[in-house]
């Protein structure tokens, strides 16, 4: 699971550093324990990008659904959280949640300051799921969308170019069922 701000670069440049820091670890805080709760790990964030993965460092067969619950509550946690910004008068982050389903290799490369990560085509496709959603939404692949759609009510949206990737078959999540 891959989120992101919309217009991030462009709030960003509106607050102080310090403002957008608090903003931003009020969000991942919730988000950590959004995941938590959903045993995902936690990757990584870079500026406003939140990745996560299920299935590792065990697998499981509920990793896709396990990302979507977590994705539907990370979404009710932001609309909580714009409804408390519009009223401090602060910037609202809207955001976009994109989900892949597939294969990835999970470890650590290099000498200096040793990080977790994850690699391969599931993580850059995931990336393109998020950026080729809209605000508010949960965007995701056919891969997953097979894996979750007996629990989840979807709404397909077809064909969707996605940068570098091509054309990517895409669902937005509504709800649970």
């Amino acid at each position: 699971m891959c989120t992101g701000f919309k217009n991030f670069t462009t709030i960003s440049e509106k607050l102080s550093a310090a403002e957008l820091v608090k903003i931003l670890h009020t969000c991942f805080t919730a988000f950590d324990r959004i995941i938590h709760k959903y045993n995902l790990e936690k990757i990584k964030t870079i500026g406003d990008s939140y990745l996560c993965a299920g299935g590792l460092p065990v697998q499981n067969k509920t990793h896709a659904v396990d990302a979507v619950n977590a994705a539907l509550e990370i979404q009710a946690f932001m609309m909580e959280h714009a409804e408390q910004m519009k009223k401090s008068g602060t910037e609202i982050f809207e955001i976009r949640i994109g989900i892949h389903t597939g294969p990835v290799v999970a470890g650590i490369v290099g000498i200096r300051k040793f990080a977790y990560d994850i690699w391969g085509d599931t993580v850059n496709t995931a990336s393109r799921i998020e950026s080729s959603g809209e605000a508010g939404r949960i965007n995701i692949s056919e891969a997953t969308y097979q894996l979750v759609k007996p629990r989840f009510n979807c709404t397909h949206r077809g064909m969707i170019e996605a940068k570098n990737k091509g054309k990517i078959e895409m669902y937005f999540v509504n709800y649970a069922v």
